[in-house]
Formats: C-alpha cells, sequence, structure tokens
C-alpha cells in the first residue's frame, strides 16, 4: 500500500487528536532545528503514548531526547498509569550539550514535563551507572552507527518482561540494500541481526514512518549474560 496525502488526512482524522502543545512543540521543532523531521511528530506520539500507558513501565529511559517531543509523550503514557505509579519517570540522555537550555525550557514548561529528568552526556557512558533492571521501557533514538552498543548496554537494565523501542530500525529502506556500506547502515543493520539471532529476545518491526521496532526481553531471560 502507498501513502499518500489523501490517506494520510484520512488517518489524522481518524486517530486520536494530537495535543495543542505537543503540536507547538513539532512547528518549533522544525523552526529551531535544523532536522526538525526528527521529530517524532503526530502518529509516532500517540504510539508511544499508548504504548507507555499500556506496559506501565514506571520509569523509562530514551536514547536521544532531541526537542522532547517523544520524551513528552511517554510521560504522559506514565501520566495515564494510575496514582500506583507515580511519580512515574522517563529519563532521558542527550548528547549535544547545546541543546540544554533549550529542552529545560520546553520540559518546564510544557505538560509532563515535571515527569522528565534530562541527563546531559554519552549515552554510552551513562548507561553502565545506571540500576540493573530498573526501566520497564527503553526508547532508543539516537546514533545509528551505536544501535548495536545500546542494545547490549540496554538490555540488562530492562526489568524481566520489560520491552525496547527502537526507532529508525529499516533506516529508509537502506537495510535491504547490499550495495550500502556508511556507517549508519551497518549499525542498524548489525542491531536487527542482533536481536533477531538472541532467542531470550521476542520482536516485531513495524513499518511505521522509518521502522519501529518492539521488543519484549523474555521473562525467564536472564540479564546478567545479556548480549556480551
Amino acid at each position: 500500500m502507498e501513502y499518500n496525502e489523501r490517506l494520510f488526512d484520512y488517518i489524522e482524522a481518524h486517530i486520536t487528536a494530537e495535543p495543542e502543545s505537543l503540536h507547538r512543540l513539532e512547528r518549533l521543532s522544525h523552526l529551531r532545528m535544523v532536522h526538525g523531521r526528527m521529530c517524532s511528530g503526530h502518529w509516532q506520539g500517540r504510539l508511544l503514548k499508548m504504548l507507555t500507558a499500556m506496559l506501565r513501565p514506571g520509569r523509562v529511559l530514551e536514547l536521544g531526547t532531541f526537542t522532547g517531543y517523544a520524551t513528552l509523550c511517554m510521560a504522559e503514557g506514565l501520566a495515564d498509569c494510575g496514582v500506583e505509579l507515580h511519580p512515574g519517570v522517563v529519563d532521558t540522555i542527550e548528547i549535544f550539550d547545546e541543546n540544554e537550555d533549550f529542552l529545560r525550557d520546553v520540559f518546564s514548561h510544557f505538560p509532563h514535563g515535571e515527569r522528565v529528568n534530562l541527563m546531559i552526556g554519552d549515552a554510552v557512558e551513562i548507561m553502565p551507572r545506571l540500576q540493573p533492571e530498573s526501566y520497564g521501557m527503553i526508547f532508543i533514538d539516537a546514533d545509528k552507527r551505536l544501535y548495536p552498543e545500546y542494545l547490549r548496554l540496554a538490555v540488562p537494565l530492562l526489568a524481566p518482561g520489560g520491552c525496547i523501542l527502537a526507532d529508525n530500525t529499516l533506516w529508509d529502506g537502506h537495510v535491504t540494500d547490499p550495495s550500502r556500506h556508511d556507517a549508519q547502515t551497518a549499525g542498524v543493520s548489525c542491531f536487527n541481526e542482533m536481536v533477531a539471532a538472541d532467542s531470550r529476545l521476542e520482536s516485531v518491526i513495524i513499518p511505521l514512518r522509518d521502522g519501529l521496532t518492539l521488543i519484549r526481553r523474555k521473562t525467564n531471560a536472564p540479564s546478567a549474560t545479556f548480549l556480551k
């Protein structure tokens, strides 16, 4: 099925409306950032919010904050989980320190920003310092070259039965092109192969936008020896 403008409009009209605050943030992302299209947007944002509310993770880890759109969607989902998970928190890691002031301003003024804990730095350096099995959900949307390393570091942080959501796992279709040898395509392809080959993980790829993979750590899978 080919997507066209009429189909886009139909989908937009038949899914839950984008909150006005997030609509403003998406516009701001395009105005303030060179690569504004990296903003998660309405479709993916509503999916992230719904999955968070359904999974009820308590604590979420995000790799790659960008302008905070997806962050706030997951924080919104935590807010819908009920009082028993209060206060659910999204720990989000952003490597570009020049974005810090912008992000802190967003989280201080937008709904559910109080549930966000922003960490500035390299996720590869920060993740080993986090508590094992402390996250019910991890969202990966950062440097594609490092996706295999993110996976290796993420799974031990995941509680039994927890889920990883990985964005851009179809990488504009480049993962099916044997002539592509750039580092980003290689990283995403390696990540996909690692997930598919590990019997302790179960996964599905949703062909939404640039590909979104849902990965679940099986409840009987030990974390200590994951992906070493």
